[in-house]
C-alpha cells in the first residue's frame, strides 16, 4: 500500500472506531529439563517465535521465584501519561486543533467546536477529506460533500453536509487563506515603527534611555504649527478600541524631514507628551499599557499620535484600524486577508504575530514526571481506585478483551482525557531487583535456587553463551534490569530494542500486560506505515520511533500490510522479544514487572547491521560494536564454538572494512599516525562529528578544530591542511591479522574436536580403542577450555559408562 493510501485509511479508521484484536503470538510451555538452560531453549524455539517477533514463555508450575524487594521502602516517581496523545494521530489532530483555536483567539473571536452527531466536529479530518477532494473552491457540489461525510463517518443527510460545508467555510477557510497569503502580507508589511532603546537597571525595571531634546523641541513645534489643542477627540466606543481619534494634515507631516522621525517613533511620541516619570492619576494602567489590551491609550491627549495601516500605508478610515496587541503595528480590517468583517470583541493580534505564535515549533513531545513519590501500596491504591472507578467494578473482574478495546478507544479520541501514571525505568541498581540476589536480605534456604538460576534477569545476561557478557560497564537496563510498576492504561510505545538485541521481561505480580509484537522482518513496514500515517509528526520529529512516546493503532499499520501479533502476559510469565522486533502494549491494572536485554552468538550479525542503520539516522550508540568484537577474540578461550564462528565473521568483516579505509586513508597523504586507547576515554570523546558512532578501531582527527570523524567520513571532518591530522589507531593491521588468527585457529580446534567428538559417540563407533580416544578427548576439551555445553556432558557421561564396563573385565582376566 502507497504512503497516501495509508495515510486515508489512517484517517477514515480514526473516523469509525472498530478494534479487531491482532492474532496471537506463540505460548511456550518447557520441561523441568529444557528450562535447566535459557539461552539454549530460546535458541530452540527462534526458527518459530522470530516469525512473530514476541513470543509467551510460561515456566513449569514449580518454578516460583520469591519477590525480594521491600514493598515498604521502595519509593518512586512515576511517569504521568495523558493517554489520547500517546497516539500519533490524535496527537497530529490536537496539535492542529491547539493551531487552530489560538489563530481565532489570537484575533479577539474565541473559537468554540460545534458538536456534529454528539460529537466534536473532527476540524482535521476534514481539513485532511476536503484537501483530498482538491481544496474548497472545488467542493461545489454536494455529491463531494457527501463523499467527505461519509469518509469522516457521518450520516450523508443534507443537514450534515450544510453543516460541514458551512463551518469549513467559516472555521477553516480563513485560516487556510491566511496559511496561503501570509508570505505576501508579510511582503508587503513595513515596519514604520523605531522602537526606543533600553536598558535594564538589574533590579528588573527597564527605563527607556536618553532621547535628544531637539527631537522634543521639534515635536512640540509641529504641534503648535497645526494647532490641534482645540480639536475634541472623537467619543465612538469603537473609534476608541480601533485607531487614533486625532487627524492631523498628513501631507504637511510627510513634507517635514524631523516630523518623519518623530511619526515612527510611537516611544518618542509617548515621551514627548508624558515623560517617565509615575501614570497620571485617575487613569488605571491598562489604558497606557498596549502588551495588555488592544484597546486604544489615551491618545486624545496627544496631538501628534498618527496610526497608519501597516499593509496600505493610509491612515484613512481610523475607525477600522486595529491596534496589535502583541507589537502594537496598526492594520486596517479590510486590508487583512482574510479582511475582518468588523471590529473583534476581544484582544486582536496582527498577521506577523500571529504567524510567530501559530507556527511556533512544537515541542519534542514526552512524558513529564509526577509530582508525588508513591510506596508500593500507595501507587497501588491509587491505581486500584482508579480502575474500580473507571469500570464501575472491581478491577480484577474487567475482562481482559474489555480493557484492550476500551484502551484503544480513548487512545484513538480527541475529547478523551484519561491520565495516568507509569512508573517505569526503575533501575535496579538504585532500588534493589525484584528476583533474589546474592545481596538479598533475608534469603530463605530455597531462595539460592532462583538466586543461582539463569532465569533470573540479573543472571541471563551474563550467561555463558551471551556476548554482552564481555561488556565491561554495567549498563541500566541492557544488562542490569529495569522494573516496572503498572496500572490500567499505562502504555509503552512502539519501539526496538537498543542495538536490535533481544529483551526479555518477566511480570513478578499482579494484573496482565498486553503486548503487540511485530517481526524484526517487518521493522521496515511498520516504520514506513507510521510515518505514512502521520506524516506532519514525522516531519518535525524524524526521530520519533526513537523516543519510545509514540504509539498506533495496530489495526491502521495491519491494514497497510504489517505483520502484528499479540499476548496476555499475566503473573509468573516471561515475554521474549527478538532481535529488531518492534513492541508496545499497555497495562490491564496495576502490577510489576522487570526486563533486561541479553545477546546469543546469532545477534552478533544483526547488531553490525544495526550500527550501519544508526549510522544512517546519526543516533548514538550504547556501546562499540568493534570493541566488543575484539575483547571477544582477545578472549577466544571464553568462547563455545557458535560464539566463536560468529566472532570470526565479524573479526574477518571489520578487518576487511578497516584495512581497505585505511589503504585510502594513506593514499591520500595522511601520514600521521598515533596509537589511541579508545577504551579509556569517555563516549562523549570518541564520537565521530557526523555520523555519532563510537570510534575504536580508528578515527581522524583535527589537532586545529580538534574534530574527530570515523574513517568513513574522513572527507567530511574539515578544511583543514592535512599536516593539521592524525589517524587514530585502536590496533595496527598486523595486530588485527594475528587476532584472526588466533581466532581462526580456536574455531579450527573446536570444529576438528566437535567433529572426533560426534564420530566417538556415535552407536557405529568402534570400540577398539574407544576408551583411550574418549580419555584423549577429555583432556583435549580440558586444554582447549571448552565451555560446558551439551556434548561436552555426553562425552564424559559416555567416558564414564566405558570405565564402569572395563573395570570387571580386567579383575576377570587377573583372577585366571
Amino acid at each position: 500500500m502507497d504512503s497516501k493510501n495509508i495515510q486515508k485509511n489512517a484517517m477514515h479508521k480514526s473516523a469509525e472506531f472498530n478494534f479487531t484484536p491482532p492474532p496471537e503470538a506463540p505460548v511456550f510451555e518447557p520441561t523441568p529439563e529444557e528450562f535447566l538452560d535459557p539461552l539454549g531453549y530460546i535458541a530452540k524455539i527462534r526458527p518459530v517465535a522470530e516469525k512473530t517477533g514476541i513470543c509467551k514463555i510460561k515456566p513449569p508450575s514449580r518454578w516460583q521465584p520469591p519477590f525480594s524487594l521491600d514493598v515498604d521502602k521502595l519509593k518512586f516517581v512515576p511517569r504521568i501519561q495523558k493517554v489520547n496523545e500517546l497516539e500519533a494521530i490524535t496527537r497530529l489532530k490536537l496539535l492542529f486543533l491547539e493551531k487552530i483555536l489560538k489563530f481565532w483567539d489570537l484575533q479577539g473571536s474565541p473559537l468554540k467546536i460545534p458538536m456534529i452527531e454528539n460529537k466534536t466536529l473532527d476540524l482535521y479530518c476534514l481539513k485532511f477529506w476536503v484537501d483530498e477532494e482538491g481544496g474548497f473552491e472545488n467542493c461545489n457540489n454536494s455529491k463531494k460533500w457527501r463523499k467527505i461525510a461519509t469518509a469522516m463517518g457521518y450520516s450523508q443527510s443534507t443537514n450534515t453536509m450544510v453543516f460541514l460545508r458551512s463551518n469549513y467555510e467559516k472555521i477553516l477557510l480563513p485560516y487556510e487563506i491566511f496559511e496561503n497569503s501570509k508570505a505576501d502580507i508579510f511582503k508587503s508589511v513595513k515596519k514604520t515603527e523605531l522602537k526606543a532603546e533600553t536598558k535594564d537597571e538589574g533590579d528588573g525595571k527597564v527605563l527607556i534611555t536618553e532621547i535628544p531634546i531637539e527631537s522634543i523641541t521639534s515635536t512640540m513645534k509641529i504641534k503648535h504649527d497645526f494647532d490641534v489643542k482645540d480639536e475634541k477627540p472623537h467619543t465612538s466606543i469603537k473609534k476608541t478600541k480601533t485607531g487614533s481619534d486625532i487627524k492631523l494634515n498628513i501631507e504637511n507631516i510627510h513634507s517635514t524631514p524631523e516630523s518623519e522621525q518623530v511619526r515612527r517613533s510611537r516611544e518618542l511620541r509617548r515621551l514627548a507628551c508624558y515623560g517617565p516619570g509615575p501614570k497620571m492619576p485617575g487613569l488605571n494602567d491598562e489604558e497606557f499599557d498596549i502588551t495588555k489590551s488592544r484597546k486604544r491609550p489615551r491618545y486624545d491627549l496627544d496631538p501628534l499620535a498618527i496610526y497608519q495601516c501597516a499593509i496600505c500605508q493610509k491612515d484613512h478610515r481610523d475607525d477600522l484600524l486595529l491596534i496589535c496587541n502583541g507589537c502594537s503595528d496598526t492594520y486596517h480590517t479590510f486590508c487583512l486577508k482574510p479582511p475582518l468583517s468588523s471590529v473583534p470583541d476581544g484582544d486582536w493580534r496582527c498577521p506577523c504575530c500571529i504567524a510567530e505564535e501559530v507556527h511556533k515549533p512544537a515541542e519534542a513531545f514526552g512524558f513529564a514526571q509526577a509530582e508525588r513519590e508513591y510506596t508500593l501500596q500507595q501507587f497501588g491504591e491509587m491505581a486500584d481506585k482508579f480502575k474500580s472507578d473507571y469500570f464501575g467494578m472491581s478491577g480484577h473482574l474487567v475482562p481482559t478483551t474489555v480493557a484492550e478495546k476500551e484502551f484503544w478507544r480513548i487512545i484513538s479520541s480527541v475529547e478523551e482525557d484519561v491520565t495516568v501514571e507509569y512508573g517505569a525505568d526503575l533501575h535496579s541498581m538504585d532500588h534493589g531487583s525484584g528476583f533474589p540476589t546474592k545481596s538479598s536480605l533475608n534469603l530463605y534456604p530455597g531462595d539460592q535456587e532462583y538466586v543461582d538460576s539463569g532465569w533470573n534477569l540479573n543472571n541471563l545476561p551474563v550467561l555463558d553463551g551471551s556476548v554482552l557478557k564481555f561488556i565491561n560497564a554495567d549498563i541500566s537496563g541492557m544488562t542490569v534490569p529495569w522494573m516496572y510498576v503498572g496500572m490500567c492504561f499505562s502504555a509503552f510505545c512502539w519501539h526496538n530494542e537498543d542495538h536490535w538485541s533481544y529483551s526479555i521481561n518477566y511480570l513478578h505480580w499482579g494484573e496482565a500486560k498486553t503486548w503487540y509484537g511485530v517481526p524484526g522482518s517487518g521493522a521496515e513496514l511498520l516504520e514506513t506505515a507510521m510515518k505514512a500515517a502521520a506524516p506532519d509528526l514525522f516531519k518535525t520529529q524524524p526521530d520519533l520511533l526513537h523516543q519510545l512516546v509514540t504509539i498506533m493503532n495496530p489495526n491502521i499499520l495491519m491494514a497497510a500490510g504489517v505483520p502484528i501479533y499479540r499476548t496476555d502476559q499475566n503473573a509468573g510469565e516471561f515475554v521474549v522479544t527478538f532481535p529488531r522486533a518492534y513492541h508496545a502494549g499497555f497495562n490491564q491494572g496495576y502490577n510489576f514487572a522487570e526486563a533486561v536485554n541479553f545477546a546469543p552468538p546469532d545477534w552478533l550479525k544483526i547488531g553490525r547491521e544495526c550500527i550501519t542503520h544508526y549510522k544512517n539516522l546519526k543516533r548514538f550508540c550504547v556501546f562499540s560494536h568493534d570493541e566488543l568484537i575484539c575483547k571477544m577474540a582477545l578472549e577466544g578461550d571464553r568462547l563455545d564454538l557458535e560464539t566463536a564462528l560468529e566472532t570470526q565473521k565479524e573479526l574477518v568483516r571489520a578487518t576487511e572494512e578497516e584495512g581497505s579505509l585505511r589503504a585510502l586513508i594513506a593514499k591520500k597523504g595522511l601520514k600521521s599516525v598515533r596509537r589511541t586507547a579508545f577504551e579509556l576515554l569517555g563516549d562523549d570523546e570518541r564520537l565521530c562529528e557526523v555520523c555519532k558512532t563510537t570510534c575504536f578501531l580508528s578515527s581522524v582527527a583535527c589537532s586545529n578544530c580538534k574534530h574527530m570523524v570515523c574513517l568513513q567520513h574522513a572527507d567530511d571532518l574539515c578544511q583543514c591542511a592535512l599536516d593539521k591530522k592524525t589517524l587514530n589507531y585502536r590496533y595496527d593491521m598486523d595486530e588485527l591479522h594475528i587476532m584472526l588468527q588466533t581466532i581462526d585457529f580456536r574455531v579450527n580446534s573446536f570444529d576438528k574436536w566437535m567433529t572426533e567428538t560426534k564420530n566417538i559417540l556415535l552407536p557405529t563407533a568402534p570400540d577398539i580403542g574407544r576408551l583411550q580416544k574418549l580419555k584423549i578427548l577429555i583432556d583435549e576439551a580440558e586444554e582447549l577450555k571448552i565451555p560446558k555445553c551439551a556434548l561436552l556432558a555426553q562425552l564424559r557421561e559416555e567416558y564414564a559408562k566405558a570405565t564402569h564396563n572395563v573395570e570387571p573385565i580386567i579383575i576377570e582376566l587377573d583372577d585366571d
